[in-house]
């Protein structure tokens, strides 16, 4: 008899878990869950698009070994499937010399992880990549690229489809159980309520994620917090103030990146994001509003703990969101001809951040097996870059549960 899988979720680490399930087993019953009407909706298809190359994460730890595993076959699909991808680059910029400092650290990381061309360069250097870029130096990775990923979802997806699977859009999962050596998968979709069984369940579920392990019977922790990063655009005749990536050196008191500046495939080069704590899950504007989730975080004590710890990070967070001025003068420390009148208002996505228990963020993916379901509890940036190694590692351990 084949095996029934159920995928719950159609971003892109969803799309990519259903293509290996298939790959690995043609005979499986694939069937992906999304709750939106359209794959890609949410992380997926509102970042920046940068294809990580691995230069911050701890050597060993899940998000470097994953990453750096899957950025060749993300490059070679993209190359498969027609799908653009630009090798742009990236420069961290160092503005002092404790930044500079801290570029050897993160090059150390860097090489440990195996990131290809890395290199630090000096001012002259760094005005040759990016003339319109200050610094006394930076930390170049040449590798550094950008892509479309709800265009590689959906290019996933198709080949998931082809080779069998059931894509369900508008279905949202409402309950997990166990019943003998089946799992029940309950949904609400147009059509009503149903229930199918399954042999096992994988949830790649991103800010619904918690939810889902809750109702596998996982624990509460760590607790999703929906960060908000929102972007700025420059206008199309200031684009050429940046040839590639250009991103701050990254302070390590502080839980969030900061500002940078970020070109994507389709010429549009966004300013940003800044991390405010949303206002719902999928709350993407100061306008969306779900008092449903701010009950839930003022019952979290991990958030109370995490808000002590970093309140004037959320401060400072708050007053680039409400203010174009500051927010900009953020990314003109690194492009000093950068004006107010340049950019205009765009895009917004929402961070699915983990915290644990203690009110820290989980730095690492982390991923929870319970009987026969298996949830991704934390997976965020360089999730979409690290997709199909994911995908890979998360089969692979179905099929030694199996």
């Amino acid at each position: 008899m084949s095996r029934r899988v159920a995928v719950i979720g159609g971003g892109i680490v969803g799309a990519a878990v259903a293509r290996e399930l298939l790959v690995r087993r043609p005979d499986a019953e694939v069937t992906v869950f999304e709750k939106e009407d359209r794959l890609a909706s949410h992380q997926t298809g509102r970042n920046s698009g940068v294809v990580h190359a691995g230069l911050y994460y701890q050597p060993g730890s899940a998000k470097a070994l994953l990453c750096r595993r899957g950025v060749g076959p993300l490059e070679e699909y993209c190359a498969q499937r027609g799908i653009t991808r630009i090798a742009c680059g990236k420069v961290l910029v160092a503005l002092n010399e404790v930044e500079r400092l801290r570029l050897a650290d993160i090059e150390d990381r860097a090489r440990a992880n195996g990131v290809p061309g890395i290199r630090v360069i000096g001012k002259a250097e760094l005005r040759e990549l990016e003339p319109h870029v200050q610094g006394i130096a930076a930390l170049h990775s040449p590798s550094t690229s950008i892509v479309d990923y709800a265009e590689v979802t959906h290019a996933l997806a198709a080949d998931a489809a082809a080779a069998g699977a059931k894509i369900l859009l508008g279905y949202e999962v409402t309950g997990l159980r166990v019943r003998g050596g089946e799992v029940i998968v309950s949904t609400r979709s147009g059509g009503g309520f149903g229930e199918e069984a399954f042999d096992q369940v994988i949830a790649c579920g991103g800010l619904q994620s918690d939810r889902l392990a809750e109702m596998a019977g996982d624990g509460p922790d760590p607790v999703i917090m929906p960060f908000r990063g929102e972007y700025y655009a420059l206008k199309p005749h200031r684009r050429g103030l940046v040839n590639g990536l250009v991103y701050p050196v990254p302070d390590p008191r502080y839980p969030f990146l900061g500002v940078h500046v970020t070109p994507r495939v389709d010429g549009e080069v966004l300013i940003g994001p800044n991390a405010v704590l949303a206002l719902a899950r999928e709350g993407y504007t100061w306008k969306n509003v779900s008092p449903a989730d701010l009950a839930g975080v003022a019952r979290t004590p991990a958030f109370w703990r995490f808000a002590r710890q970093h309140w004037r990070t959320g401060i400072r967070e708050m007053y680039g969101s409400l203010s174009k001025k500051r927010f900009v003068a953020a990314a003109r420390a690194y492009v000093p001809e950068l004006s107010d009148h340049d950019v205009v208002p765009g895009t917004a996505g929402i961070r699915a951040q983990a915290l644990d228990a203690d009110g820290g963020l989980v730095d690492d993916f982390r991923i929870s097996i319970r009987d026969r379901i298996v949830v991704l509890r934390n997976a965020p940036s360089p999730a979409a870059t690290s997709a199909l190694a994911i995908a890979e590692h998360v089969v692979s351990t179905l099929e030694s549960q199996a």
